[in-house]
């Protein structure tokens, strides 16, 4: 548990001495050492340890009851002390014992508002800085400490609060924060509340919470869920935990539920079908609002402007995997999501058409499906998937038809590396600007490649593509914020650079700590995949194996965790 430690500072104060209790000897032994150096010119020195002896003779004095001038009195509770050392430690007992008080000059001093077992540990921290803070004992002490103005206690209990907030507890340690007006613990409390809404839900803190309450904590905009499905149904079970009484508060609660960014699929099936819903005309309009905005294009969804269509912003988005289109066994429009968090997949909205071997990148806090194939033809078309409002639309096509390519981002710029035309692979590189809406084209590949690997090398504005044994640097360029025509007289150029150590055909390729990996593929010979790995350094320009994957494979996905991890799916 935590003890209060100080530092040996000029202050004669019990909190900031940073003392350590000894072990009492049988007599009070008065003799000090002295660490004085004496010259005829004269030394001033200090002490380190003189103040250290001084409260440990004056604690050893107190354990013996010798020169004690005061007795605290908590219940049954009798704790001998000395009002100067009481007096310099806490602003209380300052003022209690050099005002007029009675209690001034009283031998016994009764403290009505602290039990006598912490009057006891606290008297004890003065004198030996010293304190055990436990699970037991925080919701006594910090009240206590906070009326004997002890700081630093009250400091320590709430760092132990702090790092015992759980979803089953925060809410009742935000409530005991608000109590004793500890407000950075009641900040830190509310906001572990708003980051782990989905667990805090489940627990019965949350169905103990007053209306205020619920409230306060579902119309904040840094509320982290996965969907507001979350909300909705946290909401629901709210009601529904004391029907009774809190029916008469659904329209107050329903304002904060944000209902125009769920699916609408979810509105239908679910929102619409719930009773409490259907029982109550003002929770219906909110319905009809969030049905409206559905229907509108989605360029003119703007135009509806109140809190329930604003996106919740948390400070730590939930991660999610996603997976866009496919082939099973041809193209599909499905849409999944994995909750890393919760450990299960859940569908999103559908893209708008059939689509397989697209690019799909993550940029601005949107997923963009780039080209692709549709049983069909290859695909030109670029489709933006919102989360916040699980929403699908169209953005400007690209120049030319493209399955199977490499897909990268970077300096908010979307890279469309080779492909397949439905004829043949394809050199050319298209760049897409957001702010435009508008795809041109790069310098070209030396190379034509589909089923490429891309890789870029973060702080290098570099785009890497690798495949069948050869890595080309195609893109070395800066481009400013805003792209426009005259890019294309830019100085896009080509860097051949060492190749790859065996060929690979449908690697993948992913960057970590200055280094670009290269991941298994199979060699374009006998075809068979490869579970070998390569490290690229491109300041040394050089290749080099590094430890095998367990299991071969081509054609995968990789990503690089935040603690330098790479996952390879």
């Amino acid at each position: 548990m935590p003890a209060v430690e100080g530092s040996d500072s000029g202050r004669m104060d019990g909190v900031s001495l940073g003392l350590v209790a000894t072990p009492a000897s049988p007599r009070p032994n008065c003799n000090t050492d002295s660490e004085e150096d004496t010259m005829d010119g004269g030394m001033l020195t200090f002490n380190q340890t003189h103040m250290r002896k001084a409260f440990q003779l004056m604690n050893d004095l107190r354990s013996k009851k010798m020169l004690c001038d005061v007795q605290l009195v908590a219940g049954s509770v009798e704790v001998p002390a000395h009002r100067v050392v009481l007096a310099s430690c806490s602003p209380y007992f300052c003022a209690m014992f050099t005002g007029d008080m009675s209690e001034s000059k009283a031998r016994q001093v009764e403290i009505r508002e602290v039990d006598g077992q912490t009057l006891r540990k606290l008297v004890d921290y003065i004198y030996t800085a010293e304190i055990e803070v436990t699970e037991d004992n925080v919701q006594v002490l910090l009240p206590a400490a906070s009326l004997l103005q002890l700081m630093d206690v009250r400091q320590v209990c709430c760092e132990f609060l702090q790092s015992q907030l759980h979803p089953t507890n925060c809410l009742g340690i935000r409530a005991f924060a608000d109590l004793h007006t500890c407000t950075q613990l009641l900040n830190q409390a509310h906001a572990y509340a708003e980051q782990h809404f989905t667990e805090v839900v489940q627990g019965e803190e949350f169905q103990g919470l007053s209306l205020q309450q619920v409230c306060g904590l579902i119309a904040s905009d840094k509320l982290t869920v996965s969907t507001e499905e979350k909300v909705f149904e946290a909401m629901i079970a709210w009601i529904k935990h004391d029907k009774p009484a809190r029916l008469e508060h659904m329209p107050k609660l329903m304002e904060h539920v944000r209902l125009p960014l769920l699916s609408r699929d979810y509105l239908v099936q679910i929102v619409e079908e719930e009773a409490l819903i259907k029982n109550n005309n003002t929770c219906k309009d909110f319905l009809i609002e969030a049905m409206k905005y559905h229907l509108l294009p989605a360029d003119q969804r703007h135009l509806i402007k109140t809190d329930r269509t604003r996106p919740r912003t948390p400070i730590s988005i939930p991660k999610v995997m996603i997976v866009v289109g496919g082939q099973a066994p041809k193209a599909i429009r499905s849409v999944e999501c994995y909750d890393f968090q919760e450990d299960r997949w859940y569908q999103v909205a559908d893209l708008p058409s059939r689509r397989c071997r697209a690019g799909v990148v993550s940029m601005a806090g949107c997923v963009y499906a780039v080209g692709g194939f549709n049983s069909s033809l290859r695909e030109r078309t670029v489709d933006v998937y919102d989360g916040g409002r699980d929403q699908w639309s169209a953005v400007a096509s690209m120049q030319e038809r493209r399955s199977t390519l490499g897909a990268a981002v970077l300096t908010d710029l979307l890279y469309a590396v080779g492909g397949f035309n439905g004829s043949i692979g394809l050199s050319t590189v298209e760049v897409y600007n957001s702010k435009s809406n508008e795809w041109i084209y790069v310098a070209s590949m030396n190379t034509r490649r589909s089923s490429v690997g891309v890789g870029v090398v973060e702080g290098e504005d570099e785009v890497f593509v690798c495949d069948q044994g050869l890595l080309k640097r195609c893109l070395n360029e800066q481009l400013t914020v805003c792209v426009c025509v005259c890019v294309c007289a830019c100085a896009c150029v080509r860097v051949s650079v060492c190749a790859c150590l065996c060929v690979r055909v449908c690697v993948c390729v992913c960057f970590s700590a200055g280094k670009l990996y290269a991941v298994g593929g199979y060699d374009g010979a006998s075809r068979q995949c490869l579970s070998t790995v390569e490290e690229y350094d491109p300041v040394a320009d050089q290749w080099c194996y590094v430890a095998d994957m367990s299991t071969r494979r081509s054609g995968a996905g990789t990503h690089t965790h935040t603690h330098t991890h790479t996952h390879t799916l």
